[in-house]
């Protein structure tokens, strides 16, 4: 059986370093890719990165309570897609039916019809235990362009 040719590709980005671009238009609601990582705790994340120097930039993805996927290492070209306050794709957890954490699984999907050459987006949804004081809103700035554009990557509270 023929593998599925990928619709994506990673290149320069004027949001932000690397992004990913539709080679061939995509529709509204298909599922383009998966976000991939090594698969770690929340405690191994922190041991691995707790002494670094946040930067702004992050290849973590929250996976549920117990786990994040680290794109850091054995990434995939999902780890590319930039930020967007007015994104044109969304990211969706598919939790594993037999309630096995560490199974669940991340999917980048289409919001609406996506262009061919068209970059990717998402909103990432970032919200901090610590204080959104301006040094933080500073740190986590938003490059995206858009119209609707908060400035920040980061969420308000919940």
């Amino acid at each position: 059986m023929p593998k599925k040719k990928k619709k994506i590709e990673a290149r320069l980005s004027e949001i932000h370093g690397n992004g990913v671009f539709a080679t061939e238009a995509i529709r509204k609601g298909e599922r383009i890719v998966r976000y991939k990582g090594k698969l770690r705790t929340h405690e191994e994340v922190d041991e691995a990165y707790g002494d670094d120097d946040e930067d702004g930039h992050t290849f973590l993805f929250t996976l549920n309570d117990d786990y994040v996927i680290d794109a850091n290492v054995d990434g995939n070209i999902a780890r590319w897609i930039n930020h967007s306050c007015d994104p044109n794709c969304e990211s969706e957890v598919e939790e594993d039916g037999k309630d096995r954490r560490r199974k669940d699984k991340v999917f980048i999907h289409a919001l609406r019809n996506i262009k061919a050459g068209e970059e990717l987006t998402y909103n990432y949804g970032i919200v901090l235990d610590e204080p959104h004081n301006a040094k933080n809103k500073k740190l986590w700035a938003c490059r995206c362009g858009s119209k609707k554009c908060t400035g920040t990557m980061l969420q308000p509270k919940r």
